[in-house]
Parts: structure tokens; sequence; C-alpha cells
């Protein structure tokens, strides 16, 4: 491999590398764990660089993560390190092996399924037929109160929508930081649904913060413009992170993936 290419595949891994880790931590439900996986998929890929070569940097990337995962047995081989995270295991349990990791490749992560099907090394048939039984298993699993804090009005409506069809009930719309905990207090929702960038330049980071403060357990799914801002390893990330533009697909598995496990940690630094 000449330099020049040696040069476009690091950077092609660095520029995705946010981004796998946001799969790991949702997959293991703990910051620490996931960057566990990233990191021994970084090892691999320095020791055998062939990993990458038939495939984009994104692709092979992932596709290195997972020969990683399946080795070590996935977030089954993850001590629980709370209660909350102990739960999770539980009802990973009675999941179809490989499913949930299928989901979050395709609505999520946003690959294809093809690029599923090459990533978790199976055929493109078996990858749809994974996604649908997670899909499958997971609706109707659970349903609840969902909060939305969303400054941008269309948007809530749009993101309020899609959360009431999915037989979920909103309990309201914050547009500023003091809003989302007013309406949190008054009535405790089972999620929340948030943006990072509020209508009176509050941080809906902050908001959440200030939730997670009274109810600990609580899952949250961010909706963001500005992913890069909670990708940068430097303090606690969510689980679920959506990036906008967003799809309803999307959302459907992050609210459904989030209710269903119920783990999430605080992002205070």
């Amino acid at each position: 491999m000449s330099s020049d290419a040696q040069e476009d595949l690091a950077a092609g891994v660095a520029a995705n590398l946010p981004y796998l880790r946001r799969y790991a931590r949702a997959l293991t439900g703990n910051q620490d764990a996931g960057d566990r996986y990233a990191a021994a998929t970084l090892e691999a890929i320095l020791a055998d660089r062939s990993a990458l070569s038939d495939y984009s940097p994104r692709v092979g990337l992932f596709r290195a993560f997972h020969a990683v995962w399946a080795s070590a047995g996935g977030m089954m081989s993850e001590q629980p390190d709370s209660r909350v995270a102990g739960r999770a295991q539980k009802r990973m349990e009675a999941l179809t092996a490989n499913t949930r990791e299928a989901l979050l490749l395709r609505s999520v992560e946003g690959f294809s399924i093809n690029e599923v099907g090459k990533i978790m090394q199976v055929s493109s048939e078996e990858a749809a037929e994974l996604v649908e039984i997670a899909l499958r298993e997971m609706e109707g699993a659970l349903s609840g109160k969902v909060l939305v804090i969303e400054d941008e009005p269309i948007i809530a409506m749009d993101i309020s929508g899609i959360v009431e069809n999915m037989g979920h009930t909103v309990t309201g719309n914050a547009r500023t930081r003091v809003e989302a905990v007013q309406m949190a207090t008054s009535q405790r929702p089972d999620l929340v649904l948030a943006d990072i960038q509020l209508a009176d330049n509050s941080s809906g980071i902050d908001a959440v913060n200030d939730i997670l403060a009274q109810f600990p357990d609580l899952p949250i799914v961010f909706i963001t413009a500005f992913p890069e801002r909670l990708l940068t390893g430097e303090r606690p990330e969510p689980a679920f992170l959506i990036s906008k533009p967003y799809s309803e697909e999307q959302i459907w598995s992050a609210v459904s993936q989030a209710m269903f496990f119920s783990s999430t940690e605080t992002l205070a630094a």
C-alpha cells in the first residue's frame, strides 16, 4: 500500500471512529466498555491492515469491530456495572442473537442492508431478516410517556407525531432548559428526546443533566445537528444519538431500544 493510500485509510478511519464509538456505546450501554471494544478494534487493524483493504474505511472499520465483538462474546462478556446495566443485559438475553446489532447498523448508523451483511459477515437476505426480527421483538414491548425538548416547532411536531404513532404519550414540548426541567418535574417522563441547542441559547445537555439529577435511570435520546459535540470522548456520552436530518426509522429504532433497555448515563463531566 502506498503512503498516500495509507494516509487516506488512516483519515477515513479517524473520520468514522466517533460513530463507531457511538455504536459500541449503544451496544454495551456503557461508555467505558464501548471504548474498550473500539480500542481493541484499532489494535486489530494495526496488526492486520488488510482487514480494511476490500472495503470502504467506514464499512471496514465496523466490520473489524464486529470481528472483535463476536470473538469476545459481545455484551454478554461484560459484567454489569449497575442495576440498570444488569436489567439491560437480562432484557438482551430475550432477543434473538445478532438482531439488535443489525437494527442499530441499519437504522441508527445508516448502513444499507448490503453493508450490514458485509459488516456482520452474513448474506444480505440474512441481514434483512435480522432487522425485521428486531423490529418485531421490540414492537410494542414498552410504551410510556415521552418528553420532547426541541426549540423548532415544526421539528417538535414531527418528532411528537412519530412518537405518538409508536403508541407513546408526549407529555410536552420544552423549548428551553427551564421549561424542560419544569415539565419533567411536574410529570415524570419515561424517556426524553432532546436537542442540544435550545431557543434561549440554553443547553439541552444541561437540561438533561438537571432532569437526570432527579430521575437518574431515565433513558435519553439526543437528536441534534451537532453530534460532534457529544462524541468527543472527553466526558460520558449518550447511548442513543441521532444526527439531523433524521429519519422516522432512526427515531423509531432509538426510542424503542432506549425504552426496551432503559439504560442511560449522565452527561456531566
